[in-house]
């Protein structure tokens, strides 16, 4: 359950409020160049205390790579990344020992394992994730040079305030110039307001980060159970907060007709294209070649100050206010995580099509 990828697999450990936490990468091909300020790049944009719109968590979450790396290239032996958490405060989480959050995890670990780590959440901390954008970074490097691919995300929707993006042609110098990561400037300066208003209301609100992957090699996905849009789905559920995933034109199509909603084909100077992109870059699970495009529904960050009915251990009702280091929404972190969990299925698929075709 802490492992995910069939030939690129990556292995996440500790906790929110361990001495540290990190990833190993099994399967990463030798005789690549690593470029650890890429892996950096990206584990700053997950980062806590980036910005007044997050967490005042602070973290520099510096990147140590321990092993499967020689002279700056991958030697074909597992790479351990860690990161050491440096600003963890367990004896803040004290009055939550005995109290179950709504929302959370606390109840639902409780009754798996029969024992919980109640600071932070332990592993069902969104701080798992940093293993997985550390191993994302890499997952894009190899994709960047074998297949020129580019992947991007970016915040759609924040509570009910919509942007208007060209996903054919936002950047990455786009969504990073906005606080908020949309690159919708207008959108983005009223999505920054709603969650501070969050925060003073000691509330919080939730989103859509929509992605782009482009220039995916033609052929990736397998027929079946192991759809490319079925593991792009996994994917991004298994994150924290995650509600609802769609590709392509998602529910939308259910208004739509068949004329309507195929993608017909035409000869782009020798090269196969569709003129629409409703399929959202995969057919019959596997990709066309098209930009691969979806959406994910992230829920209101699950601890606020408000007070809430719950129970504890014990089963007695009680009310719960709680208090701490919280993003009062979730999103402004989460590019770089479904950025990096995208990257792990494309370059996975990469790796399993060119070992039945090399």
């Amino acid at each position: 359950m802490n492992t995910f990828g069939h030939l690129f697999r990556i292995t996440t450990w500790g906790e929110s409020h361990g001495g540290s936490i990190g990833v190993v990468i099994d399967g990463c091909p030798p005789r690549l160049k690593i470029d650890l300020e890429a892996i950096q790049f990206e584990l700053n944009r997950r980062r806590p205390g980036q910005s007044h719109l997050t967490t005042p968590r602070q973290e520099e979450d510096q990147v140590q790579i321990e092993s499967g790396v020689f002279e700056g290239q991958t030697i074909g032996a597992p790479i351990m990344m860690r990161v050491v958490n440096k600003d963890a405060r367990p004896s803040a989480y004290e009055h939550l020992k005995d109290v179950y959050r709504p929302s959370h995890a606390d109840f639902t670990y409780q009754q798996k394992y029969g024992i919980r780590n109640w600071q932070g959440g332990g592993r069902a901390s969104a701080r798992e994730t940093i293993g997985r954008v550390a191993a994302g970074a890499i997952a894009k490097q190899i994709l960047r040079e074998q297949c020129d691919t580019e992947i991007l995300a970016y915040v759609k929707q924040i509570h009910t305030i919509g942007a208007e993006v060209d996903s054919d042609t936002v950047t990455l110098d786009d969504i990073e110039s906005s606080p908020v990561r949309c690159p919708d400037p207008i959108a983005s300066a009223k999505m920054a307001e709603r969650i501070e208003q969050a925060r003073r209301d000691r509330d919080s609100v939730g989103g859509i980060i929509e992605s782009v992957s482009r220039n995916v090699p033609v052929g990736l996905g397998e027929p079946v159970f192991d759809k490319l849009k079925a593991d792009l789905s996994k994917a991004m559920m298994s994150l924290p907060a995650t509600m609802g995933f769609q590709i392509g034109s998602g529910f939308g199509c259910v208004t739509m007709t068949g004329s309507q909603h195929n993608d017909p084909f035409y000869n782009d100077s020798g090269q196969i294209r569709t003129r629409t992109n409703n399929s959202g870059g995969t057919q019959g699970g596997i990709s066309n070649g098209e930009n691969i495009l979806f959406q994910v529904a992230f829920k209101p960050t699950a601890t606020i100050g408000k007070a809430q009915e719950t129970v504890d251990i014990h089963g007695n009702e009680t009310v719960l206010s709680a208090h701490g280091r919280h993003d009062p929404c979730i999103l402004v972190r989460a590019p770089a995580i479904v950025e990096a969990m995208a990257a792990l299925v494309l370059v996975d698929h990469f790796l399993r099509q060119r070992a039945k075709t090399f």
